[in-house]
C-alpha cells in the first residue's frame, strides 16, 4: 500500500531543488529482497520562507540505490555526517524520501538507538514502557517483556528510581535492553554495541550475534572495523550522502581505508 509522500515545501519553494520531486514509500518485493531503495534522497530544510528570504536546505542523502536481503547483516560505514543515521531512519520508516522510492513488503523495521523517549522525571520502569511504545511495541507486549528488560539491564534495584539519578552507563543499559527486546523483523543498529561497562558490552555483543545467527536481517552502523568484519556479510560505504561502494566486507573496507590515506 502506497504511503503519501512527505509534505510539500513551504510556499512551494524547494530549498534543495536539484532533483525532480518524485518521492514515495511502497510495498513490493520479490525474492529475498526485504528493503529496496531506488535513487532515494532526503533533504533537511533550514529556516522558514518569507517574502524576502528563501529557505535553505542540504541533502543528507542523495541518489541512494540499495537492496537489503533477507537474513543478511549489512554494515554501513562512512565519516561522521556522511548520512548513515539518516539512512537507518529512512529504512525504519521514521522519515520518507523527498525523492526516489523505498519499498518494503510489510515487514517491521525497528531502530535500535539508545534512550529513545527517556524523560528524567520518570522512573526507569516508566521510561522503559514509554521507550518501548515509541519503538513500536504494544503495551501488552512491553508488560510481558518488562521483567526480562529489567533483568538484562541489571537494574532490578534501581528500576523504580527517577532516571535522572542514573549514571550514563545505567541509562545506556536500559536503552539497549528496551530496544533489543522490541524484536522487529528488520533490526537497525545505530552505534550501540559499545555501551556500558566491559561486562555489559560482552553481553550485548553476544545477544546481537545470537540474533544475527538466527537469520534476522540486520543493518548495522558502526565505526568499529573489527565488529564490521566479524558480523557483516556486505558493507555499504556512504560519503556526503551518496553511495560510494556496496559489496563484500573486506573489499569495501579496503577501499574505504585507502581513501583515508
Amino acid at each position: 500500500m502506497a504511503v503519501t509522500p512527505s509534505p510539500g515545501y513551504t510556499h512551494g519553494i524547494d530549498p534543495c531543488g536539484s532533483f525532480e520531486r518524485r518521492a514515495g514509500y511502497s510495498q513490493l518485493i520479490s525474492g529475498s529482497t526485504v528493503i529496496r531503495l531506488d535513487n532515494a534522497g532526503v533533504c533537511y530544510r533550514r529556516g522558514l520562507a518569507t517574502l524576502f528570504r528563501r529557505p535553505t536546505g542540504f541533502w543528507a542523502l542523495r541518489e541512494i540505490t540499495l537492496d537489503v536481503f533477507q537474513g543478511e547483516t549489512l554494515g554501513v560505514i562512512g565519516r561522521n555526517g556522511a548520512g548513515k543515521s539518516t539512512l537507518l531512519r529512512l529504512i525504519a520508516g521514521i522519515m520518507r524520501p523527498d525523492v526516489g522510492t523505498i519499498s518494503n513488503p510489510g515487514l517491521r523495521a525497528g531502530l535500535l538507538s539508545l534512550q529513545i523517549g527517556f524523560l528524567d522525571h520518570l522512573s526507569g520502569r516508566e521510561n522503559a514502557v514509554l521507550s518501548g511504545l515509541l519503538l513500536g511495541m504494544r503495551r501488552r507486549e512491553i508488560e510481558e517483556k518488562l521483567d526480562s528488560i529489567i533483568q538484562f539491564a541489571d537494574l532490578e534495584e534501581f528500576i523504580d528510581q527517577p532516571i535522572a539519578t542514573y549514571s550514563s552507563g545505567m541509562r545506556a543499559r536500559l536503552g539497549f535492553s528496551v530496544a533489543f527486546h522490541a524484536d522487529p523483523d528488520i533490526l537497525l543498529v545505530d552505534e550501540v554495541m559499545g555501551v556500558g561497562d566491559s561486562e555489559f558490552r560482552e553481553k550485548s555483543k553476544k545477544v546481537m550475534i545470537e540474533k544475527i545467527n538466527s537469520e534476522k536481517t540486520v543493518v548495522l552502523v558502526s565505526h568499529s572495523e573489527n565488529l564490521i568484519r566479524e558480523i557483516c556479510q556486505r558493507v555499504v560505504w556512504i560519503e556526503k550522502g551518496r553511495t560510494v561502494q556496496v559489496g563484500p566486507t573486506e573489499e569495501v573496507l579496503s577501499a574505504y581505508n585507502a581513501s583515508m590515506v
